[in-house]
């Protein structure tokens, strides 16, 4: 009898240990248990509220375009005001004023921003509803109508690539006339006081809610005849491209950024 109380009292604390808390609440008490798995408290992540529909700002973003005017853009020429186009909730690109920056700048953030091609775009390869958006004023993500593989272009500058540089990792583009999204978590670049790289730039990119992207690091600022390198940089604006090609300008809408 004695026995089997010594087998029963064994086979209690194995249930306890594999079905209960006692094993984590050990740990938690004497890190030296378990010192990578120990129940912490500190510190409460703040509340954010989403939004109640999918893409649109959640309560702690800065909104930079709603649909309704430019106070948060100023031309990147004179930082005069922007001047491109507003019409219903849509931001279209006017091409005889240029590019447009954000008034503010920013280091690493989630940025939000959706676009759209014109449903009767001519053109083809670079030359097809081509723009960029630019983090930290120099490193672009490509905006252009791939939808398809239809048109054919170099892989590294086609709709969600990091221009010149990363192939997508697949291509979830939206026809002409239909509305695409980004939403790119962008780790911002940090240099030694000497103005060498310390760490490179990252972007991780969902197009249409699919990954394209992955924590991939950024060689450089963009060029198109000279290899990407880094020169030291703090918070830039972001700027979004008025490309010089002949094809029908391309139109923006819901942009928001968390910091």
């Amino acid at each position: 009898m004695k026995y089997n109380l010594i087998l029963s009292a064994a086979a209690l604390c194995v249930s306890t240990v594999a079905y209960g808390q006692t094993a984590v609440i050990t740990a938690a008490n004497d890190p030296a248990l378990n010192p990578t798995n120990a129940e912490v408290f500190t510190p409460v992540p703040n509340v954010v509220t989403p939004a109640k529909t999918f893409g649109n700002a959640p309560s702690d973003a800065i909104v930079l375009f709603n649909g309704k005017n430019l106070d948060e853009w100023v031309s990147t020429k004179d930082q005069s005001p922007a001047k491109w186009k507003i019409a219903g909730d849509a931001l279209t690109v006017d091409k005889s004023t240029g590019d447009i920056r954000t008034k503010r700048d920013f280091g690493s953030f989630q940025l939000h921003i959706e676009w759209k091609v014109p449903a009767d775009i001519t053109g083809e390869g670079q030359s097809r509803g081509n723009s960029g958006i630019f983090l930290s004023s120099r490193y672009e993500i490509q905006v252009l109508d791939t939808y398809n593989n239809d048109n054919k272009t170099y892989v590294n500058g086609m709709a969600g690539s990091i221009y010149r540089e990363a192939i997508p990792l697949v291509n979830p583009a939206k026809k002409a006339g239909e509305w695409n999204a980004y939403d790119i978590a962008y780790t911002a670049p940090q240099f030694n006081e000497d103005g060498t790289l310390k760490t490179a730039a990252r972007v991780t990119i969902f197009f249409n809610g699919v990954m394209v992207q992955n924590n991939e690091a950024i060689e450089g600022a963009t060029a198109t005849d000279t290899k990407h390198v880094y020169a030291k940089h703090g918070p830039a604006p972001i700027v979004l491209q008025s490309h010089g090609d002949k094809s029908a300008p391309i139109s923006f809408r819901n942009i928001w950024i968390r910091e």
